[in-house]
């Protein structure tokens, strides 16, 4: 087991909780049933009121902490800030992570078999929306036994579904942690994900999303889906400062193969995606991530969405993220604000990019967990019984 041990949650094992409740989609299909794959950590207190959500964003899943066995080098994606003594403190909280309905972790999803056909749903999987993700999630917290959520948390996408929580089911939700996130997509945000879509639509490889009958994967595609994103994720000084134009080697070759650093650096990111993400995940999330725009069913008021709330807000934004700029982030704040709802807000001087949300930065840290004390103060302590 790798350094970061220290202060981890340890070995943790996922679950598998299938939900037999049948559930409608935005789209106007539905699923009689459907299965979430989730890792808990820490304990649920005797009053069940110390609950905390973790909302993942595009490429996340349900293993946000600690480690599945000793002979792991890295542990969960949100492993600096969820353990012992962490901003999400195990010792206080009780908190659940969940690969998303769509994800291909173990949750339903198009790489998962339909009990219909006896194969892979593939691009017949529905498109989902963060509403349908959130009433996922519900039918999960009554699962265990959660009727209240002292915080629900996320950054990115995470944060989108963090914001349809408190607006859909603001009994449900006390405190809404909303982090690099925005009130909808801007056009420029769109058009990167639809140049990704394209890559992997146009792969030959992707068989109109039934690749799976063929035994291939839409590797070249996905590929260059994730090596677009993955530019947007990260500042131009943080490449400049990581890559500068240095060449890998002393004089120019004069071919298209691997010369400058960024490239190598951005075909190991894309190979390393092709190898645990598929592709119909791929497309399905970002149309979920185009779709999201609360303020649409309220006359584009996005503080008439707000003013159905009853969380309080922390709203977190980073100085170098352009692609959910502190901008957005001022979006939600202000319209928080004229709705006479409770929130606090903070910019954390970063230099990553969108990235940053991720990083255990000290001050994004101060700022998550001396909000977080006061949640705990709330709920009291955590000594009870397990879930």
């Amino acid at each position: 087991m790798s350094d970061a041990a220290e202060g981890s949650v340890g070995i943790v094992a996922a679950q598998r909780v299938v939900i037999d409740t049948p559930l409608l989609l935005d789209c106007g299909r539905s699923l009689s049933r459907h299965e979430l794959m989730i890792e808990t950590y820490g304990t649920l207190n005797a009053e069940r009121s110390n609950a905390v959500l973790i909302c993942h964003a595009l490429s996340g899943d349900h293993h946000a902490a600690g480690f599945h066995e000793a002979a792991d080098r890295k542990p969960g994606w949100w492993d600096n800030c969820i353990g012992p003594g962490k901003p999400i403190d195990t010792n206080r909280f009780f908190v659940v992570a969940l690969n998303n309905l769509g994800g291909c972790r173990g949750s339903t999803g198009p790489s998962t078999v339909d009990p219909q056909s006896g194969k892979p749903y593939g691009p017949d999987f529905p498109l989902l929306t963060v509403r349908d993700w959130v009433r996922s999630q519900a039918m999960l917290a009554d699962r265990l036994g959660i009727a209240r959520w002292a915080a629900v948390v996320g950054g990115s996408l995470g944060g989108m579904q963090v914001m349809q929580w408190a607006i859909d089911l603001p009994e449900r939700i006390a405190n809404a942690i909303v982090i690099a996130a925005a009130p909808q997509l801007s056009a420029q945000n769109i058009a990167f994900n639809e140049i990704a879509r394209q890559a992997i639509l146009s792969d030959p490889e992707f068989h109109g999303g039934h690749f799976y009958d063929h035994g291939v994967v839409p590797s070249r595609g996905l590929m260059l889906a994730r090596m677009i994103g993955h530019i947007t994720y990260l500042s131009d000084a943080a490449m400049r400062a990581k890559f500068g134009n240095e060449l890998k080697v002393a004089v120019p070759s004069f071919n298209f193969d691997i010369e400058f650093e960024v490239e190598s650096y951005l075909r190991y990111q894309g190979q390393a995606f092709v190898d645990r993400f598929d592709a119909n995940t791929y497309l399905l999330m970002t149309k979920a991530l185009d779709y999201f725009d609360p303020a649409r069913d309220f006359g584009d008021r996005l503080e008439l969405a707000f003013a159905r709330t009853r969380a309080r807000f922390l709203v977190v934004a980073f100085s170098s993220d352009w692609r959910f700029s502190p901008a957005r982030s001022r979006e939600i704040v202000k319209a928080l604000v004229d709705a006479g709802r409770d929130v606090s807000y903070a910019v954390v001087d970063s230099q990553l990019g969108h990235d940053d949300f991720l990083m255990p930065i000290p001050q994004y840290h101060a700022v998550l967990r001396n909000y977080l004390l006061r949640v705990s103060d709330e709920v009291g302590a955590t000594i009870g019984v397990p879930a």
